[in-house]
């Protein structure tokens, strides 16, 4: 009973509590981007945000696009298309020399390299709008 008369109840106080406080004022601008960079860090308390900015703690933001995503797997996958079409080349080529003449080989080969050249060409231009898209859609800057 004796305990009882003693405990005022409640919380367990704080081994280290925060007593100091400080106080700063943003305008509009610096306000839009604080909360943004509060946001994209994902904590759920802007005063352990702040601390962490201010002591130069680790922070990792970590922004996932689907859309980035979803253009890097059909990307890779026609790359992967892009080497079974080379590989089906070489072993076409050695069929060719293997079981036809080499007048008649040389027509096949002449067809299959205008199809090649066709290949190169949308290659190209594969190339040309991955790099539009990443000037464009990729951020590559880092938020601080």
């Amino acid at each position: 009973m004796d305990a009882k008369k003693n405990s005022k109840g409640g919380r367990k106080p704080k081994l280290n509590p925060s007593t100091n406080r400080y106080v700063f004022r943003l305008t509009d601008e610096e306000n839009i981007n604080f909360l943004r960079l509060y946001e994209a860090s994902g904590m759920s308390n802007k005063a352990k945000f702040i601390t962490t900015i201010l002591f130069q703690k680790e922070l990792k933001i970590v922004k996932l696009d689907i859309s980035t995503m979803d253009y890097h797997t059909q990307l890779s996958k026609i790359f992967y298309q892009f080497q079974s079409i080379g590989n089906n080349y070489n072993q076409i080529v050695k069929i060719l020399y293997r079981n036809f003449t080499e007048k008649t080989a040389a027509l096949y080969l002449f067809k299959l390299e205008s199809h090649t050249q066709e290949l190169a060409l949308l290659c190209k231009q594969i190339i040309e709008l991955t790099k539009k898209f990443e000037e464009k859609y990729i951020q590559k800057t880092s938020e601080e």
